[in-house]
């Protein structure tokens, strides 16, 4: 055994100088990183690497890459391996592996655009499976979505509750709007794990969709943990909803015909704020906090089960709930949409990507399976190809097609918006 480890370190040594020798070979090194990074992020798109929290997030940014830009991910991984050609990549073996790989990378990335552009249909046929035949509203204009804010917030920070900084929100209308218009109103409830997050930063795309088809939004703001403890989050959501039917008409909305939206943690708030009118209104308890349809994207429905990270419980303990799952389960039974689901539930949109990092799309599936059980109306369910958690963030040609859809869903369960004269 002893004479033969010199041979083996000798061939582990010219292997060592030959590899060496590849890497210095033009191209090579600029070839490889390119095709590595393309591989981490293309299959980072196609499977997350990690569901664990907090290195989910991380994750998810990194998958988003793939799913909701392909294109320009492709065309930057395509821009890189052009510059290793140029550095003669080409030339060598090390550098044709780089670009094979980058090629491969690429070639992923467009199936993963041509999956998130099916998903338009996707949409469609689940519209049509609960409501009949639906005419999808023409496609969301990009610059709209990304300005929607400076163009269509025309009441911010109005105090809405006793909080002076927490209890704000603000009223995105068409400048054009009429103060008599009578137009449905959609809430919008940001997210951000109940402890982060903001109004300002939330739903754009689909807000200014809506306020171009002629509907009044409602951004809100609400008290965050862990200083603030359930059930203040679902509280200051309750007291959002009296104010908007109190005063949604002196910014041209119909206190009648009102529905609510969020995301994530939002739609959690979202679905239980719409299964429970009255409850959860110290003071207010005479309030009409009912809604007429909900909208809940990439939600958590059922906060006694797993999100996909392991540690839902852990995180639940350290930012919002008042007691630890296995000390006292009753809080987190009494907050899950899903143990509040009832005959007489408003109608529900629920969408949620399959490639979700952050919460497993198997939330928003029990949560469905519950509503269909028992609720008279229409209960709409999507799941759209990979689609990372947040997608509807930025205007992408998913998020567009998913502001179309859930336009479409909301005309047909509370009213067409009012007609805007230009």
């Amino acid at each position: 055994m002893i004479g033969v480890i010199p041979p083996v370190r000798a061939l582990l040594r010219t292997v060592r100088t030959e590899l060496a020798e590849q890497l210095r070979a033009p191209g090579a090194r600029t070839s490889l990183l390119v095709g590595a990074g393309a591989a981490l992020v293309a299959g980072s798109g196609l499977r997350p690497l990690t569901r664990r929290w907090p290195a989910a997030l991380l994750g998810s940014l990194l998958s988003s890459t793939a799913t909701e830009t392909p294109r320009a991910t492709a065309l930057l991984v395509g821009a890189g391996a052009g510059v290793a050609l140029r550095r003669g990549a080409a030339g060598n073996p090390a550098g044709r592996v780089g670009l094979a790989v980058a090629g491969g990378a690429v070639a992923v990335l467009l199936a993963l655009d041509q999956g998130a552009r099916a998903d338009a249909e996707n949409l469609a046929e689940a519209l049509s499976a609960e409501l009949g035949p639906v005419d999808l509203p023409d496609r969301g204009r990009v610059l709209r979505s990304i300005l929607g804010r400076s163009r269509y917030a025309t009441a911010r920070d109005v105090p809405y509750g006793p909080d002076p900084v927490a209890n704000l929100l603000d009223v995105w209308r068409d400048p054009l709007l009429p103060p008599d218009a009578r137009a449905p109103v959609l809430v919008q409830i940001h997210g951000g794990a109940w402890s982060s997050g903001s109004k300002a930063a939330d739903a754009h795309p689909l807000m200014a969709h809506m306020v171009g088809r002629g509907w009044v939004c409602v951004s809100v703001d609400y008290r965050l943990g862990p200083s603030e403890r359930w059930p203040a989050q679902i509280v200051d959501i309750k007291r959002a909803l009296a104010w908007t039917r109190a005063h949604i008409a002196e910014h041209g909305g119909d206190p009648a015909r009102m529905a609510i939206t969020g995301g994530s943690s939002g739609a959690h708030l979202a679905a239980l704020a719409s299964l429970t009118p009255g409850a959860w209104q110290p003071g207010f308890a005479d309030a009409d906090t009912s809604v007429a349809a909900a909208v809940c994207l990439y939600g958590i429905y059922d906060l006694t089960s797993d999100d996909g990270s392991g540690t839902l419980d852990e995180l639940l303990a350290e930012t919002m709930m008042p007691t630890a799952l296995d000390q006292d389960a009753h809080p987190y039974v009494a907050a899950s949409p899903s143990a509040r689901v009832h005959a007489g539930a408003p109608p529900f949109m629920v969408l949620h990507g399959t490639g979700d990092a952050i919460v497993v799309p198997a939330q928003s599936r029990a949560f469905v399976a519950r509503l269909r059980a028992v609720s008279r109306a229409p209960v709409v369910h999507a799941e759209l190809a990979h689609a990372q958690h947040g997608f509807d963030l930025v205007p992408t040609a998913r998020t567009l097609a998913a502001v179309r859809a859930v336009a479409a869903f909301l005309e047909a369960v509370v009213g067409r918006g009012a007609p805007v004269d230009r």
